[in-house]
């Protein structure tokens, strides 16, 4: 409803001689419980008008009524002019604009921009605090490229360090040679068994070492596998063969398992970044900050940086044997990687531990002139919960991705099987459907809250046909699906010009309309939650429309039919194209 602001500020300067830029005039949704469809916030106006905000929105709104066609009546509550358009504004709307090929789809803005997510250990399987990670960053892509971003997804996999080294120290000690093939495990759950066995029998070292009177602090640095550990990543560091060779076998393993993970998951990168080729990047960096005297060396040789000015503290760059820290790396892979794809922006997708970190990393960017730096940012998320606590990896207690995922189908295999409405459906039908339904509840459950929130995951409530939910959504696509099958619908022929809207018809059109505005606000905020809520309440909308208008089926043929099927078609087309962007599929049929 552009054409209001352009309208109000003709009105302004003809009531009050002034012009007004577009940015004063406050234009929103008329709350439900006041006549009208769009709002003014007067109060701005009142300083041009030098009168009470009652009296501006009445003079404007009397202005309004008689110099545009659209604007059939006003009323005014205290500083809110409210504002009823016509029908005919809105009927037109749907005909020319919404249902249009091209509605909801934005241009290409010329501008490229990088997202880099999951950036997974492979010292063990992806869980579920990884799947929150891995759908956000996948979805955030999706919207980018829905607001016409071109869109390159990465992946930073952590493949080297003490972590992996300890995987691998277990394996040989107790492995006995076992392979995924000869156990039947993924190569991502083979591995991961091996670091808990290693955390458990490094406890016990521990303990035995403070009975022998050492504190815990000396055990944990005296226990003789943490020892070895160390002495392995040192091997790795220096090329031994036999390490190395170790250490490439495990990581294959771990990267057949991955593969299969994301690909269930449904999400996948434009490139991989491995930290055994970035790790010693950033000294370069730090040899250019010492020359800007960004850096400074304290006595001992380590290079540091002072950020106290700026609120934070001094932070090591460099260690005094000349080993990086992991912000000199991350240092040198953001260089590299835009070196590699010269992107405007980069959004980091790495949960809320890591916030001071980002904070350190793009400003010591900043501070070494480097211009791509304003463009990069931390798409900070919070931990994932499930009802019986937090998730603890190295105690063998994870909730595992691939069981959760497993779990979620099984979950709605029962429940659609207990409705009784997949009984004619052939049994490779079946079988994607549940998918389809698993984890598309999964995936809207974590998707619908704003993502610096903690979150509370429950298997249960995410699968259920009513609420707040993924299959909820689905479930109405398929609705309308089946609509427009038993009707015969062929195409939006026959548009009808003129009538008289129900208030449901009325609403259903302006919740159709704010679609491409949803993909900029969601877009913009690097956040899918408002899309996803959005697409539940144009669902929840259509199922009030489906009961309260007679049955469209059985309508006579003819204007109000075609309307009613346009509506309901253009209905399953967002939601299917909304659910795309959060990765999620809307069946055809349920």
């Amino acid at each position: 409803m552009n054409f209001i602001i352009s309208e109000t500020q003709k009105a302004i300067l003809e009531l009050y001689q002034e012009e007004v830029a577009e940015s004063v005039i406050n234009i929103q949704e008329t709350r439900k419980e006041f006549e009208g469809q769009a709002t003014i916030v007067v109060f701005p106006i009142t300083k041009i008008s030098k009168k009470s905000p009652e009296q501006t929105a009445n003079e404007i709104g009397e202005y309004l009524v008689e110099h545009v066609e659209n604007v059939t009546k006003f009323n005014v509550v205290k500083g809110f002019l409210n504002l009823s358009i016509a029908e005919s504004y809105f009927l037109n709307q749907f005909n020319e604009e919404i249902l249009a090929a091209d509605f909801g789809v934005f241009p290409s803005n010329g501008k490229k921009v990088m997202v880099e997510y999951s950036s997974p250990n492979t010292n063990k399987p992806l869980h579920l605090g990884h799947v929150r990670n891995n759908l956000l960053g996948y979805s955030v892509s999706e919207l980018l490229k829905a607001y016409g971003y071109d869109v390159v997804k990465v992946n930073l996999v952590n493949d080297r360090g003490i972590h992996i080294c300890k995987s691998m120290l277990a394996w040989q000690k107790w492995g006995n040679g076992e392979t995924p093939e000869s156990s039947g495990l993924k190569g991502d759950h083979l591995v991961g068994k091996y670091y808990v066995i290693f955390d458990k029998e490094y406890k016990k070292e521990i303990e035995a070492l403070k009975l022998e009177g050492q504190t815990e602090d000396e055990a944990k640095k005296n226990a003789p596998l943490i020892k070895a550990a160390q002495q392995m990543l040192l091997a790795w560091e220096h090329g031994d063969e036999a390490v190395v060779s170790l250490w490439k076998t495990m990581n294959e393993w771990v990267y057949a398992g991955f593969h299969v993970t994301y690909k269930n998951l449904g999400v996948d990168f434009d490139k991989f970044y491995y930290e055994s080729n970035t790790y010693l990047l950033g000294k370069g960096t730090v040899d250019e900050g010492l020359a800007k005297g960004v850096f400074f060396k304290k006595e001992d040789g380590s290079v540091w940086i002072d950020l106290t000015a700026d609120g934070l503290d001094q932070k090591l760059v460099l260690r005094a044997d000349g080993t990086s820290v992991y912000i000199t790396q991350d240092l040198g892979t953001a260089e590299m990687k835009h070196d590699d794809f010269n992107m405007d922006e980069s959004i980091y997708v790495v949960g809320n531990e890591q916030d001071y970190h980002f904070k350190v990393l793009f400003l010591i960017l900043e501070k070494l002139g480097k211009s791509w730096a304003k463009g990069l940012y931390h798409l900070s998320y919070g931990m994932v919960d499930l009802p019986n606590g937090k998730m603890k990896s190295r105690e063998g207690t994870v909730v595992d991705a691939d069981e959760l995922i497993e779990s979620m189908i099984t979950t709605a295999r029962e429940k659609t099987e207990e409705l009784g409405k997949t009984n004619d459906f052939p049994e490779a039908d079946k079988e994607e459907l549940y998918k389809n339904i698993g984890l598309g509840a999964l995936k809207y459950f974590l998707l619908k809250v704003e993502p610096k929130k903690r979150l509370l995951f429950n298997p249960a409530e995410s699968i259920d046909f009513q609420g707040n939910t993924g299959p909820f959504i689905q479930y109405t696509h398929a609705r309308i699906k089946s609509l427009l099958s038993k009707a015969g619908y062929q195409s939006e022929i026959g548009k009808p010009e003129s009538g008289d809207l129900l208030p449901v018809e009325l609403e259903m059109i302006l919740q159709l309309a704010k679609y491409p505005s949803e993909i900029a606000i969601a877009a913009k905020a690097y956040s899918p939650a408002s899309l996803a809520n959005y697409l539940y309440e144009l669902a929840k909308l259509f199922n009030k429309f489906y009961h309260d208008v007679p049955p469209i089926v059985k309508t006579e043929a003819g204007e109000t039919k075609q309307f009613r099927l346009n509506l309901s078609k253009k209905t399953a087309d967002i939601i299917n194209s909304g659910m795309l962007i959060l990765g999620i599929t809307s069946p055809e049929r349920m």
